[in-house]
């Protein structure tokens, strides 16, 4: 095997994952360059702590600062779906146009054949009709699991990178940095879900929109008939089951049922109607076409797998999906993520339940 082969770029932020990575991939042999990415005025700091890392690590590193890029392709979306009623989830998008792929470029440029993560998921290779397909497999500790943010990767990029740690929980790396001489970074804490947002997304919005003011105000708090209920702050700072925060007595437990950007009304109900059989996706993508049998489904991160039909097409690129339990809280912006067994087999963004019923 040449030094390219034998030649790996792992994506090293200096927390616990990508070190003990880093650490486990050099055990195995393979030559290992680190590459950390500046996303944000504070990730400097990250990125210095990366590169002292890795001079302890004995390895090449380099750092990419891509503050402009995240920036228009993650951030300011992130923002933008927000002002359209719609909760995104970042890392999904991050992963399959920012991060894997200057993971890729950077490694061409380095000649590393492969690339690595931190993070808990696997990867299986099968031979199908059309040839060989990669497929995402949930990683072994069910508490970590990432397969649900990764979904969207390419199978150029599945077919290149490597997951050290699909096979791990937390507790096992955490044990192997320390015996490896990393005590004080296996005591290290966790990562925020969303790197870009230090606290609450609500003031990040407020902190990040010019004349925030004028585009974010105060609007009606509504119940499924349309009457008013109260004044809420701004549609954007609520998302669909909120029951904390809505600043607002009925008498009853109230969650966030629909949103309506156009009107600017939140409408609130009681926690039955949140729950459906059914919902609607768009844009799905499918590793090998869609499975027809033992198909569950994931709406969001670390909830459990819900049985369903395969999607049928109904209208306007959009499909239905029929749920064998009943789901709670569907969220538009966010990922359905589908799963035959452990195996991930495509995905799709949650849409719009807008005239669902008419497809009932």
């Amino acid at each position: 095997m040449s030094e390219t082969e034998k030649s790996v770029l792992v994506g090293m932020s200096g927390g616990i994952d990508s070190t003990a990575v880093c650490q486990m991939l050099l055990q195995q042999g393979y030559r290992v360059v680190g590459l950390t990415f500046v996303t944000c005025d504070s990730g400097l700091y990250a990125a210095q702590s990366a590169a002292l890392l890795a001079e302890r690590l004995g390895i090449e590193h380099h750092m990419a600062d891509i503050r402009e890029e995240f920036r228009s392709m993650v951030i300011q979306p992130f923002i933008d779906d927000y002002l359209l009623g719609i909760t995104p989830n970042p890392c999904v998008n991050c992963n399959l146009t920012v991060k894997f792929r200057i993971l890729c470029e950077w490694a061409d440029k380095l000649n590393c054949a492969k690339i690595a993560t931190g993070h808990y998921v696997n990867v299986v290779t099968e031979e199908s009709d059309s040839g060989a397909k990669h497929y995402l497999v949930t990683g072994d500790d069910d508490s970590k699991d990432q397969s649900y943010f990764l979904w969207r990767l390419s199978q150029q990029q599945l077919g290149r990178v490597l997951f050290p740690l699909g096979g791990s929980t937390k507790a096992d790396v955490k044990e192997y940095l320390a015996e490896n001489g990393f005590e004080t970074l296996s005591r290290g804490g966790e990562s925020m879900e969303v790197c870009f947002i230090p606290g609450d997304y609500r003031d990040f919005l407020k902190n990040n929109i010019p004349d925030v003011e004028q585009r974010i105000k105060p609007g009606s708090f509504v119940d499924s008939e349309g009457r008013v209920l109260g004044t809420h702050q701004g549609f954007p700072y609520y998302t669909i089951g909120q029951r904390k925060g809505l600043g607002i007595a009925l008498g009853y437990p109230a969650y966030v049922i629909k949103i309506n950007a156009a009107k600017n009304t939140v409408m609130l109900g009681e926690e039955q109607s949140l729950k459906t059989d059914h919902m609607l996706i768009e844009e799905p993508e499918w590793v090998n076409g869609i499975p027809y049998e033992k198909l569950t489904v994931r709406i969001r991160y670390r909830s459990r797998p819900i049985p369903c039909d395969t999607p049928v097409k109904v209208a306007d690129g959009r499909y239905l999906v029929h749920l064998h339990t009943t789901a709670s809280a569907i969220t538009p912006g966010q990922s359905a993520v589908f799963y035959v067994g452990n195996k991930v087999v495509g995905g799709a963004f949650i849409a719009s339940q807008r005239g669902i019923n008419q497809w009932l």
